[in-house]
């Protein structure tokens, strides 16, 4: 079952090429409930403080409350109920260009759905974000420009880009000295692959 993580921030609607349809699970992390709506998503949960939202409000399926002081973040327990109740792709949709320790904390969460081998990306409309380690992910030509190769590890060792405006071939990346950034696809898709590592792969549009 595919589920839609809603959380706060802005999100650019009207560039949503991703949208909840059919069986498609929607689970909401408080503030995330105005997002859905921008959406036209039917919520199917609705999990957090609701210190954003302020009243919980009647027209979703099941509310889950926890208390404002507590150790997860509500997109974290909004992931935890989605794979509680059988998700096994997830698409988080949340802001990615707002405050930095939120957008930091929501991207994070895919390198745990990694660990659990749930397929699952961040996307906002204008900016989509993929975690991967030891593998390689394929890109479709989109209405995402640019592309860029976000190395996490001290050295992440032997990237190869093919189909890009700047190629590479088996080469490494530090962390401290990113230079796999705001690359473009040449042909129909463009191809990342890395030996040993862990990466950020992260998609955008320019408008």
């Amino acid at each position: 079952m595919r589920a839609f993580i809603f959380g706060g921030g802005e999100i650019y609607a009207e560039l949503m090429d991703e949208r909840p349809e059919g069986q498609d699970m929607v689970v909401c992390a408080d503030g995330g409930y105005e997002n859905a709506g921008k959406l036209g998503a039917h919520i199917n949960l609705l999990v957090g403080d609701f210190d954003s939202i302020g009243s919980i409000p009647s027209d979703v399926d099941e509310i889950v409350q926890v208390p404002a002081k507590k150790d997860v973040t509500d997109v974290q327990l909004a992931v935890k109920c989605a794979i509680e109740r059988g998700a096994n792709d997830i698409i988080i949709v949340g802001s990615t260009d707002g405050r930095l320790d939120h957008t930091l904390s929501l991207i994070a969460v895919l390198e745990d759905l990694w660990d659990k081998k749930i397929p699952a990306h961040v996307v906002n409309g204008k900016n989509r974000v993929r975690y991967i380690r030891d593998s390689g992910v394929i890109l479709v030509r989109s209405a995402y420009k640019y592309f860029s190769v976000v190395a996490l590890d001290r050295r992440v060792k032997g990237v190869t880009i093919e189909g890009g405006e700047y190629p590479l071939v088996k080469k490494d990346i530090e962390r401290g000295f990113q230079y796999a950034v705001s690359n473009e696809i040449t042909k129909n898709a463009a191809l990342i692959n890395v030996k040993k590592g862990a990466v950020y792969v992260i998609e955008s549009r320019d408008k």
